[in-house]
């Protein structure tokens, strides 16, 4: 980790705007990718922290059900568990079990049960838990997937995680063996520069064409096809996605986070922080006019790609107060 804090006011802040169209609360479902310990023994281990009853489903995939964050679903996250069985399969998990991580996956929280969760996972640490840190053939993350405040409140933060992109990489890099990994990918530059022209108030059908435009990978950091295909099928359709058919959801779905659960002092609330300064920086006119302003600098004329975008992208946020 780096000496770049982002200057939330406090642990799992809120973010800007906090409710959905009809009123409710926003919330967060989270994937968390790890190993060190099987699935059979993350269940009950998570059974006997937040209450509820840990069950075998198919194989060696446990949930865990009535507990007081709802319940969870916790697997091998390895393709085999579902395109396979019998002994194939069995062989095929017991190899990936030296690379592939166990996964938790929540229900939609509130920030409040983010917080329980990240002390689960001080639990889960004292247990044997590892992370991407502890190994170089570890690739693991964390995966937000925090609801949309609405269809007119996505243009503005796909903006502005795709302008905070090469800075976030650089101030708080993620770890290498993941940067390898073709599974959070940068955005190409066409998409940023089709994003930036656009505007930061632009129609949304009109992003979602840009987007199919220049890509339909899942493997970004941000990942918008779940929220394009559930408010715009029409334009990015389900199968469209490459790499499986996409499950659409109403809801942004933020994989660049690591999960570095063996380092003490690393916290699930370090990670949340990158999502709060997107949305944060989204609901700032005068930033992103600043960010789109010298972004169109940077990239015009004989320029090279991104020389320098990271170091001006910091004295912004500096300047703003949005980083110490």
């Amino acid at each position: 980790m780096t000496d770049v804090t982002i200057a939330a006011p406090e642990p799992f802040a809120l973010l800007p705007q906090m409710r959905t169209p009809d009123g409710k609360a926003r919330r967060i479902g989270v994937e968390i990718e790890f190993s060190g310990l099987d699935e059979a023994r993350t269940a009950k281990l998570a059974a006997e922290f937040f209450g509820g009853e840990a069950h075998q489903t198919d194989g060696a995939d446990w949930d865990v059900r009535g507990s007081r964050i709802g319940d969870l679903e916790i697997y091998l996250d390895i393709a085999l568990r579902k395109t396979l069985s019998g002994p194939l399969r069995d062989l095929g998990m017991k190899i990936g079990r030296e690379v592939v991580p166990v996964e938790i996956v929540t229900q939609p929280l509130k920030l409040d049960q983010m917080a329980e969760l990240s002390e689960f996972m001080s639990m889960l640490r004292e247990h044997g838990a590892l992370g991407s840190e502890a190994s170089a053939v570890y690739g693991f993350g964390i995966h937000f997937n925090p609801a949309i405040a609405g269809p007119d409140q996505v243009v503005r933060p796909l903006l502005a995680y795709a302008l905070l992109e090469p800075w976030m990489r650089r101030a708080l890099p993620i770890e290498t063996t993941r940067q390898a990994l073709p599974f959070t990918d940068r955005y190409p530059e066409k998409l940023v520069r089709h994003l930036v022209e656009l505007g930061m108030d632009t129609s949304l059908p009109d992003v979602v064409r840009a987007y199919r435009e220049a890509t339909l990978s899942r493997n970004h950091g941000l990942d918008m096809l779940p929220v394009f295909v559930e408010l715009h099928p029409e334009i990015i359709a389900a199968t469209d996605g490459k790499g499986g058919t996409v499950k659409p959801r109403p809801a942004f779905h933020f994989r660049l986070p690591d999960c570095r659960i063996s380092d003490p002092d690393w916290s699930l609330d370090y990670e949340w922080r990158r999502w709060w300064l997107v949305e944060s920086v989204a609901g700032n006119d005068a930033v992103m006019r600043r960010l789109c302003r010298d972004w169109e600098k940077e990239h015009s004329g004989m320029n090279f790609l991104g020389l320098g975008w990271p170091e001006r992208v910091g004295a912004i946020l500096r300047g703003a107060g949005l980083i110490a």
